[in-house]
């Protein structure tokens, strides 16, 4: 059983860091609520929610590039969801596999 309340402690977003399953890179960084991550557990696929649109999107709904789901874990503070996917396609809305292509350093 999910401990949506420790998970959330009163905030309305966490943030979720999907990670590839096979490759361990990191793909993306965005944001879960409660409905977001119920709907994630419920499908096996990834759901999200828009801080722009403010509304819930399930990645690859319009790209056809789904977030199969294989693992998530929370943090040791309970403030940060892990979510381990297996990827179809590209990850980032640009096209790019991962959101994280731009060096800085």
């Amino acid at each position: 059983m999910v401990d949506y309340d420790r998970i959330f402690n009163g905030r309305e977003l966490v943030p979720a860091i999907v990670q590839e399953e096979a490759s361990r890179e990191v793909l993306m960084l965005a944001y879960m609520n409660r409905e977001s991550l119920r709907l994630t557990l419920e499908t096996g696929r990834t759901w999200f929610y828009s801080r722009s649109r403010q509304s819930l999107w399930n990645k690859g709904e319009t790209s056809g590039h789904f977030q199969t789901v294989k693992e998530i874990y929370v943090d040791c503070d309970c403030d940060t969801i892990l979510v381990i996917v297996e990827q179809e396609g590209a990850a980032c809305h640009t096209g790019n596999h991962s959101c994280f292509y731009t060096r800085i350093k």
